[in-house]
């Protein structure tokens, strides 16, 4: 996504420092998402509030 440098990119508190399967979320305009593994070169999918919401709600409710 174009602009996305700009953005402050936090990693999940329920990732460790160790490597693994992470991603990082970011808000800037969008809710973004992206692979830890790629160092901020690879794709970011990039969802409205309202979808994401809907998204982590349904994670937590099944969790």
């Amino acid at each position: 996504m174009e602009g996305s440098n700009a953005a402050t990119w936090r990693k999940s508190s329920y990732s460790g420092n160790n490597g693994g399967n992470c991603v990082e979320v970011a808000a800037f305009g969008r809710v973004m998402v992206r692979d830890t593994k790629q160092h901020g070169t690879g794709p970011v999918l990039a969802f409205s509030a309202k979808t994401w919401r809907a998204f982590t709600a349904t994670i937590i409710k099944n969790g």
